[in-house]
C-alpha cells in the first residue's frame, strides 16, 4: 500500500458515502418512471453501484485482516486491484445505460458518478502490485468439471422429470453467500428465460449435458429499449460461478445492435465447454476475473468486449455473418485507467467463420478488435488466425483516437494471418518476441489462476505450456 491503512481506509468510507448519495437520488426514479429504456438505465445504475458498494466492502475487510474467509484468493494486491477496477468500471457502466434516453435523471446523477468513479481510480493508484505466489492452494470440492456421473443439489428439467422446469425457480432455491458449492444439473432442453444469478448467490455450479443439448435462450436486445447490461441472456454476479456444458445464446440478430449471450460480473468464475452465441456483444466480460476453457464463441461486432480480467485458452471463436457492409471485430476491451489490472488474453484459441459467413468471408472484413476506451488491452498468443482477419490485423474505433494508449499485442500465433508483417503500425500494438513478455499473459500471471481454478476442477495450462 503507498498510503498507510487508516488513510486507504478513511478513503474507502469517503467514497462508500459517495455511492450512498447516488443512490438515494436514483432511488426516487425507480419506480414509476414510463420511459421503458429509462426504467432499464436506473435499474442497472442501481445494481451496479450495490455491486461497487460490495466492492468497496470488500477491500476495507481484507485490509483490515489479511487472513480472512472475504479473501478470495489470498493474494491481497490481486483482490483489491480486482475489486477497485470494478468500482472504477460500474459506475461509467451505469452512465452508457441512460444513452437514448432524454431524462433529467442522467444530469442529476452525473457528477456524483464520476466522482464516484475518480474515487475509486485514486484508491486503486493506491494499492501496490505485488507478485506472490500460493503457499497453499484451495483442494479441489469435487472433481465435478471432470465427472461423467453428475452429483446434483438439484436437478431442472423442461419435461418436468426435475426439482425444477426452469432455471430461474432453481437458483432462487439455491442458499445465499454459500461457502461451499451448490451444484444445479439442467438436464438437454430449450430454455427460453432470462436468468440472473445475483450478487448473493456465491459458489452456484451449473452443468448442462453439453454445448446445444442444454439451451438457456433469449432475445432482448438495445433496439427494443434494453439497455446492453440488461439484453443479458444469461447474467452471473455472485462469486465463484461455474458453468459446464451449456449454451447461452441471444437470438436477436444483427439488426437489433446490441444483444447480449452471457454476461458475467461474477469474481474468479469459470465457463468449461460451453457455447455462447450472439451477434454483436455475445459475450459481455463486465468486470473481475473470468476463465473460459474449451468454449464455442460466436459472433459480429465486439462480440467479446468488457473490462474484467480474462484468459480464454483452447476456445473456438467463430465469426458470423452480420449486416451488410458491417465490419467484424472480435474484441472490445474497455479498461478505463492504466491501474486497472483487467484485458483479454487469448491462448491457445482458434479463430475461423462460422458456416453462415463462409461464402461471404472474403467480401467481410473481420478484425482481432478495436480500442472501446482509452487504455484497452488484448493479447492473441499461440492461436490459430484463419484468412478470415484482415491482414492489418486491428481496426480504429474512431481515428488516432487512443492509439497511443492501447495495448495490444502478439505472439506466436500460427495459421494464414499470423504473419506481422502487414500489421497496424501504432504506438500501442507489439509483437512480442520473448517468452517473459508473453508469459505476464497466462493464466498464472494474469488472472492468478494457480490460486483458485485448482479447486474448480477445471483443465487449464498455468504458463505457455510445452
Amino acid at each position: 500500500m503507498r498510503v498507510s491503512t487508516s488513510e486507504f481506509l478513511g478513503s474507502v468510507r469517503e467514497t462508500i458515502g459517495m455511492l450512498h448519495e447516488v443512490t438515494s437520488i436514483l432511488s426516487h426514479y425507480s419506480n414509476g418512471l414510463q420511459d421503458f429504456r429509462l426504467s432499464n438505465a436506473v435499474s442497472d445504475c442501481l445494481d451496479l453501484l450495490d455491486l461497487s458498494f460490495d466492492d468497496l466492502q470488500w477491500s476495507a475487510s481484507a485490509t483490515q485482516n489479511p487472513q480472512g474467509k472475504h479473501n478470495s484468493t489470498g493474494n491481497l494486491s490481486s483482490d483489491l486491484r480486482t475489486w477497485l477496477s470494478a468500482a472504477v468500471s460500474n459506475p461509467e457502466t451505469c452512465m452508457v445505460g441512460f444513452e437514448g434516453t432524454n431524462s433529467i435523471v442522467k444530469n442529476l446523477v452525473s457528477l456524483g458518478l464520476t466522482q464516484v468513479s475518480s474515487s475509486a481510480q485514486q484508491l486503486l493508484s493506491q494499492v501496490v502490485t505485488t507478485r506472490q505466489y500460493p503457499s497453499w492452494l484451495k483442494p479441489s470440492d469435487q472433481k465435478f468439471l471432470q465427472a461423467t456421473l453428475i452429483v446434483a443439489d438439484v436437478v431442472v428439467a423442461a419435461d418436468g422429470t426435475g426439482n425444477f422446469t426452469s432455471v430461474t425457480a432453481a437458483v432462487e432455491a439455491a442458499p445465499d453467500y454459500s461457502m461451499r458449492r451448490f451444484v444445479i444439473h439442467i438436464k438437454r432442453g430449450l430454455y427460453l428465460e432470462n436468468v440472473v444469478i445475483k450478487k448473493k448467490k456465491w459458489n452456484l455450479v451449473m452443468i448442462g449435458d453439453g454445448i446445444d443439448a442444454t439451451v438457456i435462450s433469449g432475445n432482448r436486445n438495445f433496439v427494443d429499449g434494453w439497455t446492453t447490461f440488461r439484453t443479458a441472456t444469461f447474467a452471473a454476479s455472485g462469486r465463484g460461478f461455474i458453468a459446464r456444458g451449456i449454451t447461452f445464446q441471444n437470438t436477436a440478430g444483427p439488426i437489433k445492435h446490441q444483444a447480449v449471450a452471457l454476461r458475467s460480473d461474477s469474481d474468479l468464475s469459470v465457463f468449461f465447454r460451453c457455447g455462447i452465441y450472439g451477434y454483436q456483444d455475445s459475450l459481455y466480460t463486465h468486470t473481475m476475473r473470468q476463465f473460459y476453457r474449451e468454449c464455442i464463441i460466436k459472433g459480429t461486432v465486439d462480440f467479446i468486449f468488457g473490462d474484467a480480467s480474462v484468459v480464454l485458452q483452447s476456445c473456438q471463436i467463430l465469426v458470423r455473418k452480420g449486416l451488410p457492409g458491417q465490419k467484424n471485430t472480435i474484441t472490445a476491451q474497455g479498461r478505463k485507467d492504466p491501474n486497472q489490472p483487467t484485458g483479454f488474453s487469448i491462448q491457445f484459441c482458434s479463430i475461423n467463420a462460422d458456416s453462415e459467413l463462409v461464402p461471404f468471408a472474403s467480401s467481410t472484413e473481420t478484425y482481432l478488435g478495436r480500442p472501446w476506451k482509452t487504455f484497452s488491452r488484448t493479447v492473441f498468443m499461440q492461436s490459430f488466425i484463419s484468412q478470415i482477419v484482415m491482414p492489418r490485423g486491428w481496426l480504429e474505433w474512431n481515428g488516432s483516437l487512443w492509439l497511443d494508449t492501447l495495448y495490444y499485442a502478439e505472439y506466436m500465433n500460427h495459421g494464414p494471418r499470423a504473419g506481422v508483417a502487414n500489421r497496424v503500425k501504432w504506438p500501442g500494438f507489439h509483437v512480442f518476441n520473448e517468452s517473459s513478455q508473453a508469459s505476464e499473459y497466462t493464466v498464472a500471471r494474469f488472472i492468478d489462476g494457480n490460486y483458485w481454478l485448482p479447486s474448480t476442477g477445471v483443465t487449464y495450462i498455468d504458463g505457455l505450456g510445452g
